[in-house]
């Protein structure tokens, strides 16, 4: 069956956050919500001259380690039997040319390009077969990590948990397929040139089944988002550094990195 592409934004209209829908480089407005029922409403306006915010509002982030062999391999890791989850908190996520903020507590911030998941009806005990069912589109995520605290810690949660360390966005890309996500090109650059380069093919658990396995433990709602793991090549980001994530035929989520004020 033939899927309609659509691309939802959240962006600022009149001081208000306000979801709209891009078609032939402009905006426009939506009466209801990508989750629910919509109509297409007003022009906003030309999407270069709007600020972008994250494309959903999860209730949970749930990320997935070392679901790419390579990436394990760099970290001397082995690969999960199991998928590996972990928490990002809600106040981690920023939207588009937002800045990735570095924390004094940290001297080792690192990128991690993802396909970012986002469910879009809820969901309890699915079967994977099933899962795909209950998917409202996909983002590109960057799962920014304190690897010094992380290896430090043992448990990742603070490592991962900054505030501006779930970028998302540009927008959240629906009417996909599974078959569609499959096989997609992931990359990250800093400054232009690429620092890591994967394939969604290459995960140990598909997205279908991440979904699956994340739902028998949890009820998943509208507007989660599943981070599906990493492709090797994370490094350390600084100071002034610009961080683009590309999901091939997604799009490209930029993030310059500053220093906190405090």
């Amino acid at each position: 069956m033939a899927h309609s592409r659509n691309y939802f934004i959240r962006t600022i209209v009149q001081d208000a956050p306000r979801w709209g829908i891009v078609e032939g480089g402009r905006a426009y407005a939506l009466e209801g919500s990508p989750f629910a029922a919509w109509e297409r409403a007003g022009d906003i306006g030309p999407l270069g001259d709007l600020r972008l915010l994250a494309p959903t509002l999860p209730t949970k982030i749930v990320c997935v380690g070392r679901n790419y062999p390579a990436h394990a391999a760099e970290h001397a890791a082995e690969v999960p039997k199991e998928p590996l989850l972990f928490f990002k908190p809600p106040s981690s996520v920023i939207g588009p040319d937002a800045p990735i903020v570095l924390t004094p507590q940290s001297q080792q911030v690192e990128h991690e390009s993802e396909l970012a998941v986002v469910i879009g009806r809820r969901c309890r005990n699915v079967a994977p077969e099933e899962a795909w069912d209950h998917v409202l589109g996909v983002t590109c995520g960057n799962d920014v990590t304190a690897r010094d605290l992380q290896r430090q810690d043992k448990l990742w949660t603070r490592a991962k948990g900054f505030d501006t360390f779930c970028p998302l966005g540009p927008w959240l890309v629906a009417g996909l397929s599974e078959a569609d996500v499959a096989d997609l090109s992931v990359t990250c650059r800093v400054n232009g040139e690429v620092r890591q380069h994967g394939r969604t093919g290459e995960m140990v658990f598909s997205p279908a089944r991440l979904i699956a396995y994340t739902s028998a433990i949890m009820t998943l709602e509208p507007g989660d988002v599943i981070m599906t793991g990493t492709p090797a090549g994370v490094s350390p980001i600084a100071l002034g550094d610009l961080v683009e994530v590309e999901i091939e035929g997604i799009g490209v989520l930029r993030n310059p990195v500053r220093g906190s004020e405090h």
